[in-house]
């Protein structure tokens, strides 16, 4: 995986539902220092919405992203 999920996501190469591969491909590397969103490529609200509020809210926030 040599894009973020976020990257990948933003640019129409993966549906939402390919965050959890990425979660799972990072757990599966115990040396990487970068912690799961860091990993996936989520900013601080992006990493606050999702596990505060839900998949729907990371969604949405991505998909605002993806319109600008």
């Amino acid at each position: 995986m040599e894009k973020t999920f976020k990257e990948a996501y933003l640019a129409g190469e993966i549906p939402f539902e390919e965050i959890d591969e990425y979660s799972y491909q990072w757990g599966l590397h115990d040396e990487d220092p970068r912690t799961l969103c860091q990993f996936l490529g989520l900013n601080a609200e992006e990493e606050d919405a999702w596990v505060s509020e839900g998949e729907e809210a990371l969604i949405a926030l991505l998909e605002k992203a993806r319109e600008s």
